[in-house]
């Protein structure tokens, strides 16, 4: 698993069961963070409508090694432009 947290975007590489799409281990991981993110952090909840955006982008590895796409998420923080958008 990789992770890099960024000021407007989040990089994730799991490797979910195969039965589990893309699309389904995404709901999960931001249904999991929302709910746990406002428990621990009130003004979460009055302040914003939903935490995550409706849109995401997912899409599934196969040509590249996981080492690559760890590498990449790791190196995302280092190569965002510094006016905190993405990559």
């Amino acid at each position: 698993m990789a992770l890099e947290v960024m000021p407007d975007q989040v990089h994730l590489f799991v490797k979910p069961h195969p039965k589990n799409s893309p699309s389904y281990v995404a709901d999960q991981f931001r249904g999991f963070t929302s709910h746990h993110l406002r428990a621990e952090f009130g003004h979460l909840r009055s302040r914003l409508p939903t935490l995550w955006p409706r849109p995401y982008f997912v899409a599934t590895v196969g040509v590249v090694s996981d080492q690559m796409v760890q590498r990449y998420i790791e190196t995302q923080y280092e190569r965002a432009p510094t006016g905190g958008g993405p990559a």
